[in-house]
């Protein structure tokens, strides 16, 4: 097990950024395989130490969680063939229908992202509706101690210029309700992820935000009671 991302992962990446080719892939496949199982590795000690205050985490397979490294180039003007990062989907449902937390490891770039990422239309009405009702239980989420100090505030990247239909233009949690992702982020160095308390400090990290994906969870248990 690893309690630290290991230095080999942030080689291959600052390597694959430098050439992000199937070629130089191919004759160096063996590094990102080394790479990979690391990050494995380090995920599934993630995982060990996030059960201890959640143990529905438990039952992630560490495997299953990373991210691919090939690129969906079908849509995109950009065809690198390679992701240039490594990242672990952490207890968020298929096509983003629950809340977790996810763990993105990029040299210079890496952060931690917890709660739920732009969620189909009738979840995300249903977290909408939820926050309208229970103010005081979501507010109370993200602007408890921990979460302030690691995550700020919610991520506004994804956002409506208007309150939605179907809500009160006056409604007090109007700016809220304008989001399309509730989202919490914190950024991370390399230097902090090759810590040896890495895992502990992470894990410290999302559980701050286990009380803003509990509060989404229930929002999201009324579609599917």
């Amino acid at each position: 097990m690893a309690s630290q991302v290991s230095s080999k992962v942030f080689d291959f990446l600052k390597l694959i950024e430098k050439n992000n080719n199937r070629e130089w892939f191919n004759d160096n496949k063996n590094l990102f395989l080394e790479a990979q199982s690391d990050f494995q590795n380090f995920t599934e000690e993630l995982i060990t130490e996030m059960g201890k205050f959640d143990e529905h985490i438990l039952k992630i397979d560490a495997k299953k969680s990373l991210l691919r490294i090939y690129r969906d180039t079908r849509f995109s003007k950009d065809k690198t063939p390679y992701k240039t990062y490594f990242g672990a989907s952490l207890g968020m449902g298929k096509m983003n229908s629950k809340a977790g937390f996810y763990l993105h490891v990029e040299p210079g770039k890496s952060f931690l992202g917890s709660g739920i990422y732009l969620p189909d239309s009738p979840i995300l009405k249903e977290i909408r509706k939820e926050i309208s009702i229970f103010k005081d239980d979501f507010l109370t989420s993200i602007e408890n101690q921990d979460f302030k100090k690691y995550y700020g505030a919610l991520d506004q990247e994804h956002k409506l210029k208007n309150v939605p239909q179907g809500f009160e233009k006056e409604n007090p949690m109007g700016e809220f309700l304008k989001l399309k992702s509730f989202i919490g982020v914190h950024n991370m160095t390399n230097k902090e992820l090759m810590e040896k308390n890495a895992v502990k400090n992470i894990s410290k990290i999302f559980e701050a935000a286990k009380p803003l994906n509990n509060f989404l969870d229930t929002s999201i248990s009324n579609i599917q009671d």
